[in-house]
């Protein structure tokens, strides 16, 4: 087949996504397929065959992305207007976070006729938006932890803030952007006078705030394959926190595949992973991350429509632990996109 993949984008997420793109791009080829790489920002191909599109791989930090996210509508405008989609059989979305995994790409991919891998607008939107994602959660009750979104007016209020945690939930808590991934923008507020800063981490990357209760305990995470839920994956970050850095550095984290939790809990958190990803309508494939409780619980934070795609990413590592290596699980994803569109 002849296949694009779009890769890069505006988001904080793009060094995260060239990487992704990379590894997506030398496994379709070495299956065979032709495949053109398309980065947003650039709106043009990228051409090599071999070597790094991101040279110095991926920082223990976010990029600054002010300037792009200013122009970022427009890029992708330009890059979907400026090439010609009848040279393709299918689009292999490897952008993470932002336009590229909000439903902004799907609508324009929608326009073109051309199937592509990932769940379809609706989806990706509900999924980006935590408040939406938690208020169908509960709807379904699927557990999840405790939050509220603060109105803009309310950022500098700083006592108003307090006062909502300490009566919903207390600290310690998790104050994020509501429309973010990869721990973007992610703080966990242990004091008051930390409360501050938090915001202002958060507001760099969203002008939506979500609040939420720390759930002390373990972090886990499911992988959906179609109607599959691959094994579960246990991380343990350096950082007590699965951050940016600890996501993303080699040797940052150890990760336990599957998870040494016992197969009843297993097959109970990998039924809540498939039950959230069909609440939100997600196709394809796609990650689903939890908390294990110290009270025996699971506690869906949230769904990712593209996960990452990397040598460190989980979905890949979970596919490896059923005996699907990497190039395969990029084959049937393919294959599922054209399966969904026929």
């Amino acid at each position: 087949m002849k296949i694009l993949v779009l890769m890069g984008g505006t988001s904080a997420e793009r060094d995260v996504s060239l990487v992704s793109g990379e590894a997506i791009v030398k496994a379709l080829r070495s299956a065979g397929h032709s495949v053109i790489a398309l980065d947003t920002v650039q709106s043009q191909k990228l051409l090599p065959d071999h070597g790094k599109y991101l040279p110095d791989g991926i920082g223990e930090e976010p990029p600054d992305v002010a300037e792009l996210e200013i122009k970022g509508k427009q890029l992708a405008l330009e890059a979907i207007h400026s090439f010609d989609f009848s040279e393709v059989d299918v689009v292999f979305l490897a952008l993470h976070g932002g336009q590229g995994e909000d439903g902004t790409i799907q609508a324009l991919l929608d326009l073109t006729g051309k199937p592509y891998t990932g769940s379809g607008v609706l989806a990706s939107a509900l999924a980006m938006n935590k408040a939406m994602s938690k208020k169908i959660f509960e709807r379904e009750r699927i557990l999840t932890p405790e939050w509220f979104v603060p109105e803009k007016s309310e950022f500098s209020n700083i006592p108003l803030i307090l006062e909502k945690i300490h009566k919903s939930f207390g600290l310690p808590c998790v104050v994020k952007p509501n429309d973010q991934g990869s721990s973007v923008g992610l703080t966990i507020v242990e004091e008051e006078q930390d409360i501050t800063k938090a915001l202002h981490d958060a507001l760099k990357y969203s002008d939506h705030i979500i609040i939420e209760k720390f759930i002390s305990g373990r972090e886990v995470t499911v992988g959906v394959l179609g109607d599959l839920a691959l094994p579960v994956v246990e991380i343990i970050p350096e950082h007590g926190i699965y951050d940016y850095e600890c996501k993303y550095t080699h040797g940052r984290s150890n990760y336990v595949c599957p998870a040494q939790i016992p197969p009843k809990k297993a097959k109970e958190i990998q039924s809540i992973g498939l039950k959230a990803f069909k609440a939100l309508g997600c196709e394809d494939y796609a990650r689903v991350d939890f908390r294990y409780g110290e009270d025996g619980h699971f506690y869906c934070l949230e769904v990712n429509t593209l996960p990452g795609m990397t040598d460190t990413s989980l979905v890949p590592k979970a596919a490896e632990a059923v005996g699907i290596d990497f190039p395969k699980l990029v084959e049937k994803i393919v294959r599922l996109a054209l399966k969904r569109k026929s």
